[in-house]
Order: C-alpha cells, then sequence, then structure tokens
C-alpha cells in the first residue's frame, strides 16, 4: 500500500470526488440487501440438509487437472436462499486430507478439521488450494488440516455464469488511451450497457443471486456439508469480504479465521469508491516499479530515475498502439502485463526484462508475457462475467456516466496507470439490469468473535491498506500483521517469513501476537537479464 501520508492525501481525494454517487446510484433492494429473516430460514434449511447429506469426495475428473492426493465432490446450495427447498445449484469442492504427521520430526499430530480457503476475485476457483500441501511453507498446516478449495457460486463449473460468447471475448490488439476522448468514451460506455444486457439475456432471474450475502451463506452450507461444527477458514481479497460477512451472520460458528489483504467493507466503500482507491494506489505501486527498475539501470537501460523508467513505458505502448507486437499485442495487452507487476513483485524483473527487450528490437519476451491466450477465453470471460455480477449486485453504482467520467477524469490527473483501465472493467455496473442490494454493516463486539488474524502489506493495490484497518478497527478481537513498506498482495505463504511466522502460530495454535505486529518487508526481488 502507500504511506501514511498519501494515504491522507488519496483519502480526501477519493472521500469527496464521489460525492453524488449516492444521489445517481441505482436504487437498493432492503429485501436483497439485508440478512432477512427468510434467507436466515433458508440458510439453516440448507445447511442441516449438507451435514445429513455430506460431500461424496472421490477422485478429481481429468478436467480439474489435480494430482491424485486431490479429492473432488459437489455441495447442493439453494439459488435463492429465500426459497431454500426451490432450484438447487451444485458447488465443486475439492480436498487433501490431513497427513497426521509433522514434516520435520514425524510425529503425530492431531487433525484439526477442515481449512477452506476462498483465493478472492470476485470469479477465482479455489480449486488447485489443496495442492499447496506439499509446499513447504503449507506442510504444517497440511499435517493439522484437511485443505479445503472450492469453486463460489458462477465459477468453474459451479453452475458457470456468462456474459458473452467466449471465442469473442479475446478480441486482440486494442488500445488504452490513459486519457480518454469523448467518442471513446461513448463507446466504451455502449460496450458496457451492451455487456450488462448480455448478462441479462443469458441468465435471467438467476442474476440476481450471485452476491457476496449468498457467497457467505454457501460457506456455511459447505462448513456443514465438511462435518465442522465451526469454521476455519483463509479468505484472501475479495475472499476476506466473504470472511468478514461470514463473521457477521454466523459469528458463533467461527473458529478461526484469517484474512489476507483484506478488502475495506464499510458500506459506503462497496463498491464504487473501493474501485477508486484501487485506482489511487496501482498508481503509487506502479511508482514503486519503476523506481526499482531505475536502481536496475546497469541492467535494463530504461532510465536512471523513475521518470525516465516512465518515459521509456510510455515510447513502447506509442510504439505498440502503431504496430502491435507480434500482430497479438496492443497497449491494452501491455497495461494487462504490467499490471501484474503491481500485484507482485516477484514479476518485476521479468516485466522489465520484456520492456528493454523490446526497445532493443526483440519483441519476444514482451510477446510471451502478454498475448492472450484463446485457450484461456472461456476461464476468463467467466471470471468476468461472476466479477460484474457480485460487484454489480452487491450495492448501488452510479448509473449516469457523467458521475464515472468527473470522478475518473479527476483522478486520472494524479493516477494515469490504471484509473480508466478499471472504469472499463466495472462500467457495466452502470447499467445492471438486476436489483441493487444495500451492503451489510460488517462488524462484530466484544465477545462475539474468537480472535481473528488480519494480514496486510502497507503498499498493497489491490487491496489498499486503509482496508485492513477498517476490518481491524470493526472486528473486535482481531489482531493485525503488517507487513512493512512492502506491496505484494496475498501474504499467506509468501515470501515474508514473519508473516508465515504468525499465521502458522495462529492456525496451529491460536495464537495471535496481541492487537497489532509487524514484519519487515521481503527482500526486493533480484534484477535478472534474462527472462527467466
Amino acid at each position: 500500500m502507500r504511506t501514511a501520508a498519501a494515504l491522507v492525501a488519496a483519502g480526501s481525494l477519493l472521500l469527496t470526488t464521489p460525492a453524488s454517487a449516492a444521489r445517481t446510484a441505482a436504487p437498493a433492494s432492503p429485501a436483497l440487501g439485508s440478512a432477512s429473516a427468510s434467507e436466515a430460514r433458508g440458510t439453516a434449511v440448507a445447511a442441516a440438509r449438507a451435514a445429513s447429506e455430506g460431500i461424496d469426495f472421490v477422485r478429481c475428473s481429468g478436467e480439474q487437472e489435480l494430482p491424485p492426493t486431490v479429492e473432488c465432490g459437489t455441495v447442493r446450495v439453494p439459488l435463492d436462499y429465500a426459497r431454500p427447498d426451490g432450484e438447487q445449484i451444485r458447488l465443486t469442492v475439492s480436498r487433501s486430507r490431513a497427513s497426521g504427521k509433522d514434516p520435520v520430526t514425524g510425529r503425530a499430530v492431531p487433525r484439526q478439521g477442515s481449512l477452506v480457503n476462498n483465493p478472492g476475485g470476485p470469479g477465482f476457483s479455489g480449486m488447485s488450494f489443496p495442492m499447496l500441501g506439499v509446499v513447504p511453507v503449507w506442510k504444517r498446516l497440511a499435517a493439522a488440516y484437511d485443505l479445503v478449495g472450492y469453486a463460489p457460486r458462477g465459477v468453474g463449473r459451479s453452475a458457470p455464469l456468462s456474459c458473452t460468447d467466449p471465442t469473442a471475448f479475446h478480441q486482440g490488439p486494442a488500445p488504452a488511451p490513459q486519457h480518454p476522448s469523448a467518442a471513446v468514451k461513448r463507446e466504451r460506455a455502449a460496450r458496457a450497457a451492451a455487456y450488462a444486457r448480455g448478462c441479462a439475456e443469458r441468465s435471467g432471474d438467476a442474476l440476481r443471486h450471485y452476491t457476496s450475502l449468498n457467497n457467505a451463506r454457501d460457506l456455511d452450507v459447505l462448513r456443514a456439508a465438511l462435518g465442522e461444527t465451526r469454521l476455519t477458514f483463509l479468505g484472501s481479497s475479495y475472499g476476506t469480504y466473504i470472511g468478514a460477512l461470514y463473521a457477521t451472520l454466523f459469528p458463533s460458528r467461527v473458529r478461526r479465521m484469517v484474512f489476507d489483504s483484506a478488502v475495506n467493507p464499510a458500506p459506503e466503500r462497496v463498491w464504487y469508491r473501493n474501485n477508486l482507491a484501487r485506482s489511487a494506489a496501482f498508481e503509487d505501486r506502479w511508482a514503486d516499479f519503476r523506481a526499482w527498475v531505475a536502481r536496475h539501470h546497469d541492467v535494463y537501460g530504461l532510465g536512471d530515475t523513475a521518470r525516465k523508467v516512465g518515459d521509456s513505458y510510455d515510447v513502447v505502448r506509442e510504439r505498440l498502439a502503431g504496430e502491435p507486437a507480434g500482430g497479438k499485442v496492443g497497449p491494452a495487452q501491455l497495461h494487462a502485463s504490467m499490471l501484474k507487476a503491481a500485484y507482485h513483485d516477484d514479476h518485476w524483473p521479468q516485466r522489465a526484462h520484456a520492456l528493454s527487450a523490446y526497445l532493443k528490437g526483440d519483441p519476444g519476451p514482451l510477446v510471451e508475457q502478454a498475448e492472450e491466450q484463446p485457450e484461456a477465453a472461456a476461464e476468463a470471460e467467466n471470471t468476468r462475467a461472476v466479477y460484474l455480477a457480485v460487484e454489480c449486485n452487491d450495492a448501488p453504482w452510479p448509473t449516469d456516466f457523467a458521475v464515472w467520467d468527473r470522478d475518473s477524469t479527476r483522478l486520472a490527473r494524479r493516477a494515469p496507470f490504471g484509473t480508466w483501465d478499471n472504469v472499463w472493467t466495472n462500467l457495466p455496473c452502470a447499467y445492471w439490469p438486476a436489483p441493487r442490494q444495500r451492503p451489510l454493516d460488517v462488524r462484530a463486539g466484544q465477545g462475539a468473535l474468537p480472535p481473528t488474524l488480519v494480514l496486510a502489506a502497507e503498499r498493497d493495490a489491490a487491496t489498499p491498506y486503509d482496508g485492513a484497518l477498517e476490518l481491524h478497527r470493526r472486528l473486535a478481537g482481531a489482531a493485525l500483521v503488517t507487513e512493512r513498506d512492502a506491496g505484494s498482495h496475498g501474504l499467506a505463504g509468501g515470501a515474508n517469513a514473519c508473516v508465515n511466522a504468525h499465521l502458522t502460530a495462529y492456525l496451529l495454535e491460536g495464537r495471535v501476537p496481541g492487537r497489532r505486529a509487524s514484519c519487515a518487508p521481503h527482500p526486493a526481488p533480484a534484477p535478472a537479464s534474462s527472462a527467466t
């Protein structure tokens, strides 16, 4: 994330620029936006049914591409929790059983139940999570816990959503102006409206039921199906919001809960203002990348200051606008590739090398890293469909493009790197055909929850640090572990041994480091003169 001073400055911007958003937002649906009595009863009915049925775990199908150590099954949940005996959908679930043996001493380890993971999104599948049990940093946890992943509703094979023909999803090289013209804005607004219509046409009335609240209810049904009386959960990124909703709806059913890279759960921030905050934070993280590249000018030759590195990037972007690399990579593909560098600094050497090689006449590394893969189009389209369904359904959004234009034009003056790209991603929410919810007021008073653990990096761009502070404030008894002056998104099991020690102590022993603890940043990546 950003420094405290930058947070104050950006916070002033983000809290004031969307002031008219509430006046121009689509009306919210009170029935869908609250934890209604009928939905609470429906969740209880579905959970009781799931506890009776359990999950029939068998060898995973070849399509899942999971090793024999991982088992797969399904759990049945209502499409609409207000009608628990109505239409049902099935969520796919994966599991690797606890080894029961300490990986160092070989001694027997008591089983502590299931550790359920949601990796975020919205729209990401957690089916591969059990595979982490063979990674050294996860082995102690895999000794004590069954590692359980699942594909949330709408994702993968869990009643999948689609809003457009996947074969048309990747349309080849595309522009990505940082300050788009009025004509570009009109074209993108029309495209966003068409996409929203496609979501409604392909899903019908079912579309309204793909929400974060239903994801939290699904999590309770999964808990019951696994035979657990209380939930042990690791949520990353958007997964922390599901966990926060779960902790608010079902506090007595929480055993241990880790919030890794926390979304800001304040109702007024979900989701329009959170996305403005992300755009501002990505600009700061992009500056971190450019400063690192400048420190290694002797390797990459892209400039010995962050500004000069930015100039080199602009040269690449302008050349690609005139002639896409390999006929496949234009400015939009370049930006998508560089965005990964803002999520994880282990991408920095490869991305810097690709820019350097391109400017020296070799587009190969850039094409390899940035081209869109046709075989991945269906998964990418499904991910975007679920992302938009959940975020558009969850909360009111401005329905007047003039609001988006005003807020984003103002923000792009100081944060040009990702502001408009983020707008185009979310703009279908302005034209969304399904009812909007009112976000739940996430909170838990003293003694309502057992201790929980929040992990955050100060310079995380995808989930800015103020989100961790807000969640920590709202959940009494939560402990916050901060990786100082670092910005990788998703800390659990990552490169910081200090963070991992806190994670392991909490999940294995229930120990938290008081209200707050901090860890020194993990080492910056070493430069590489090749794409390895």
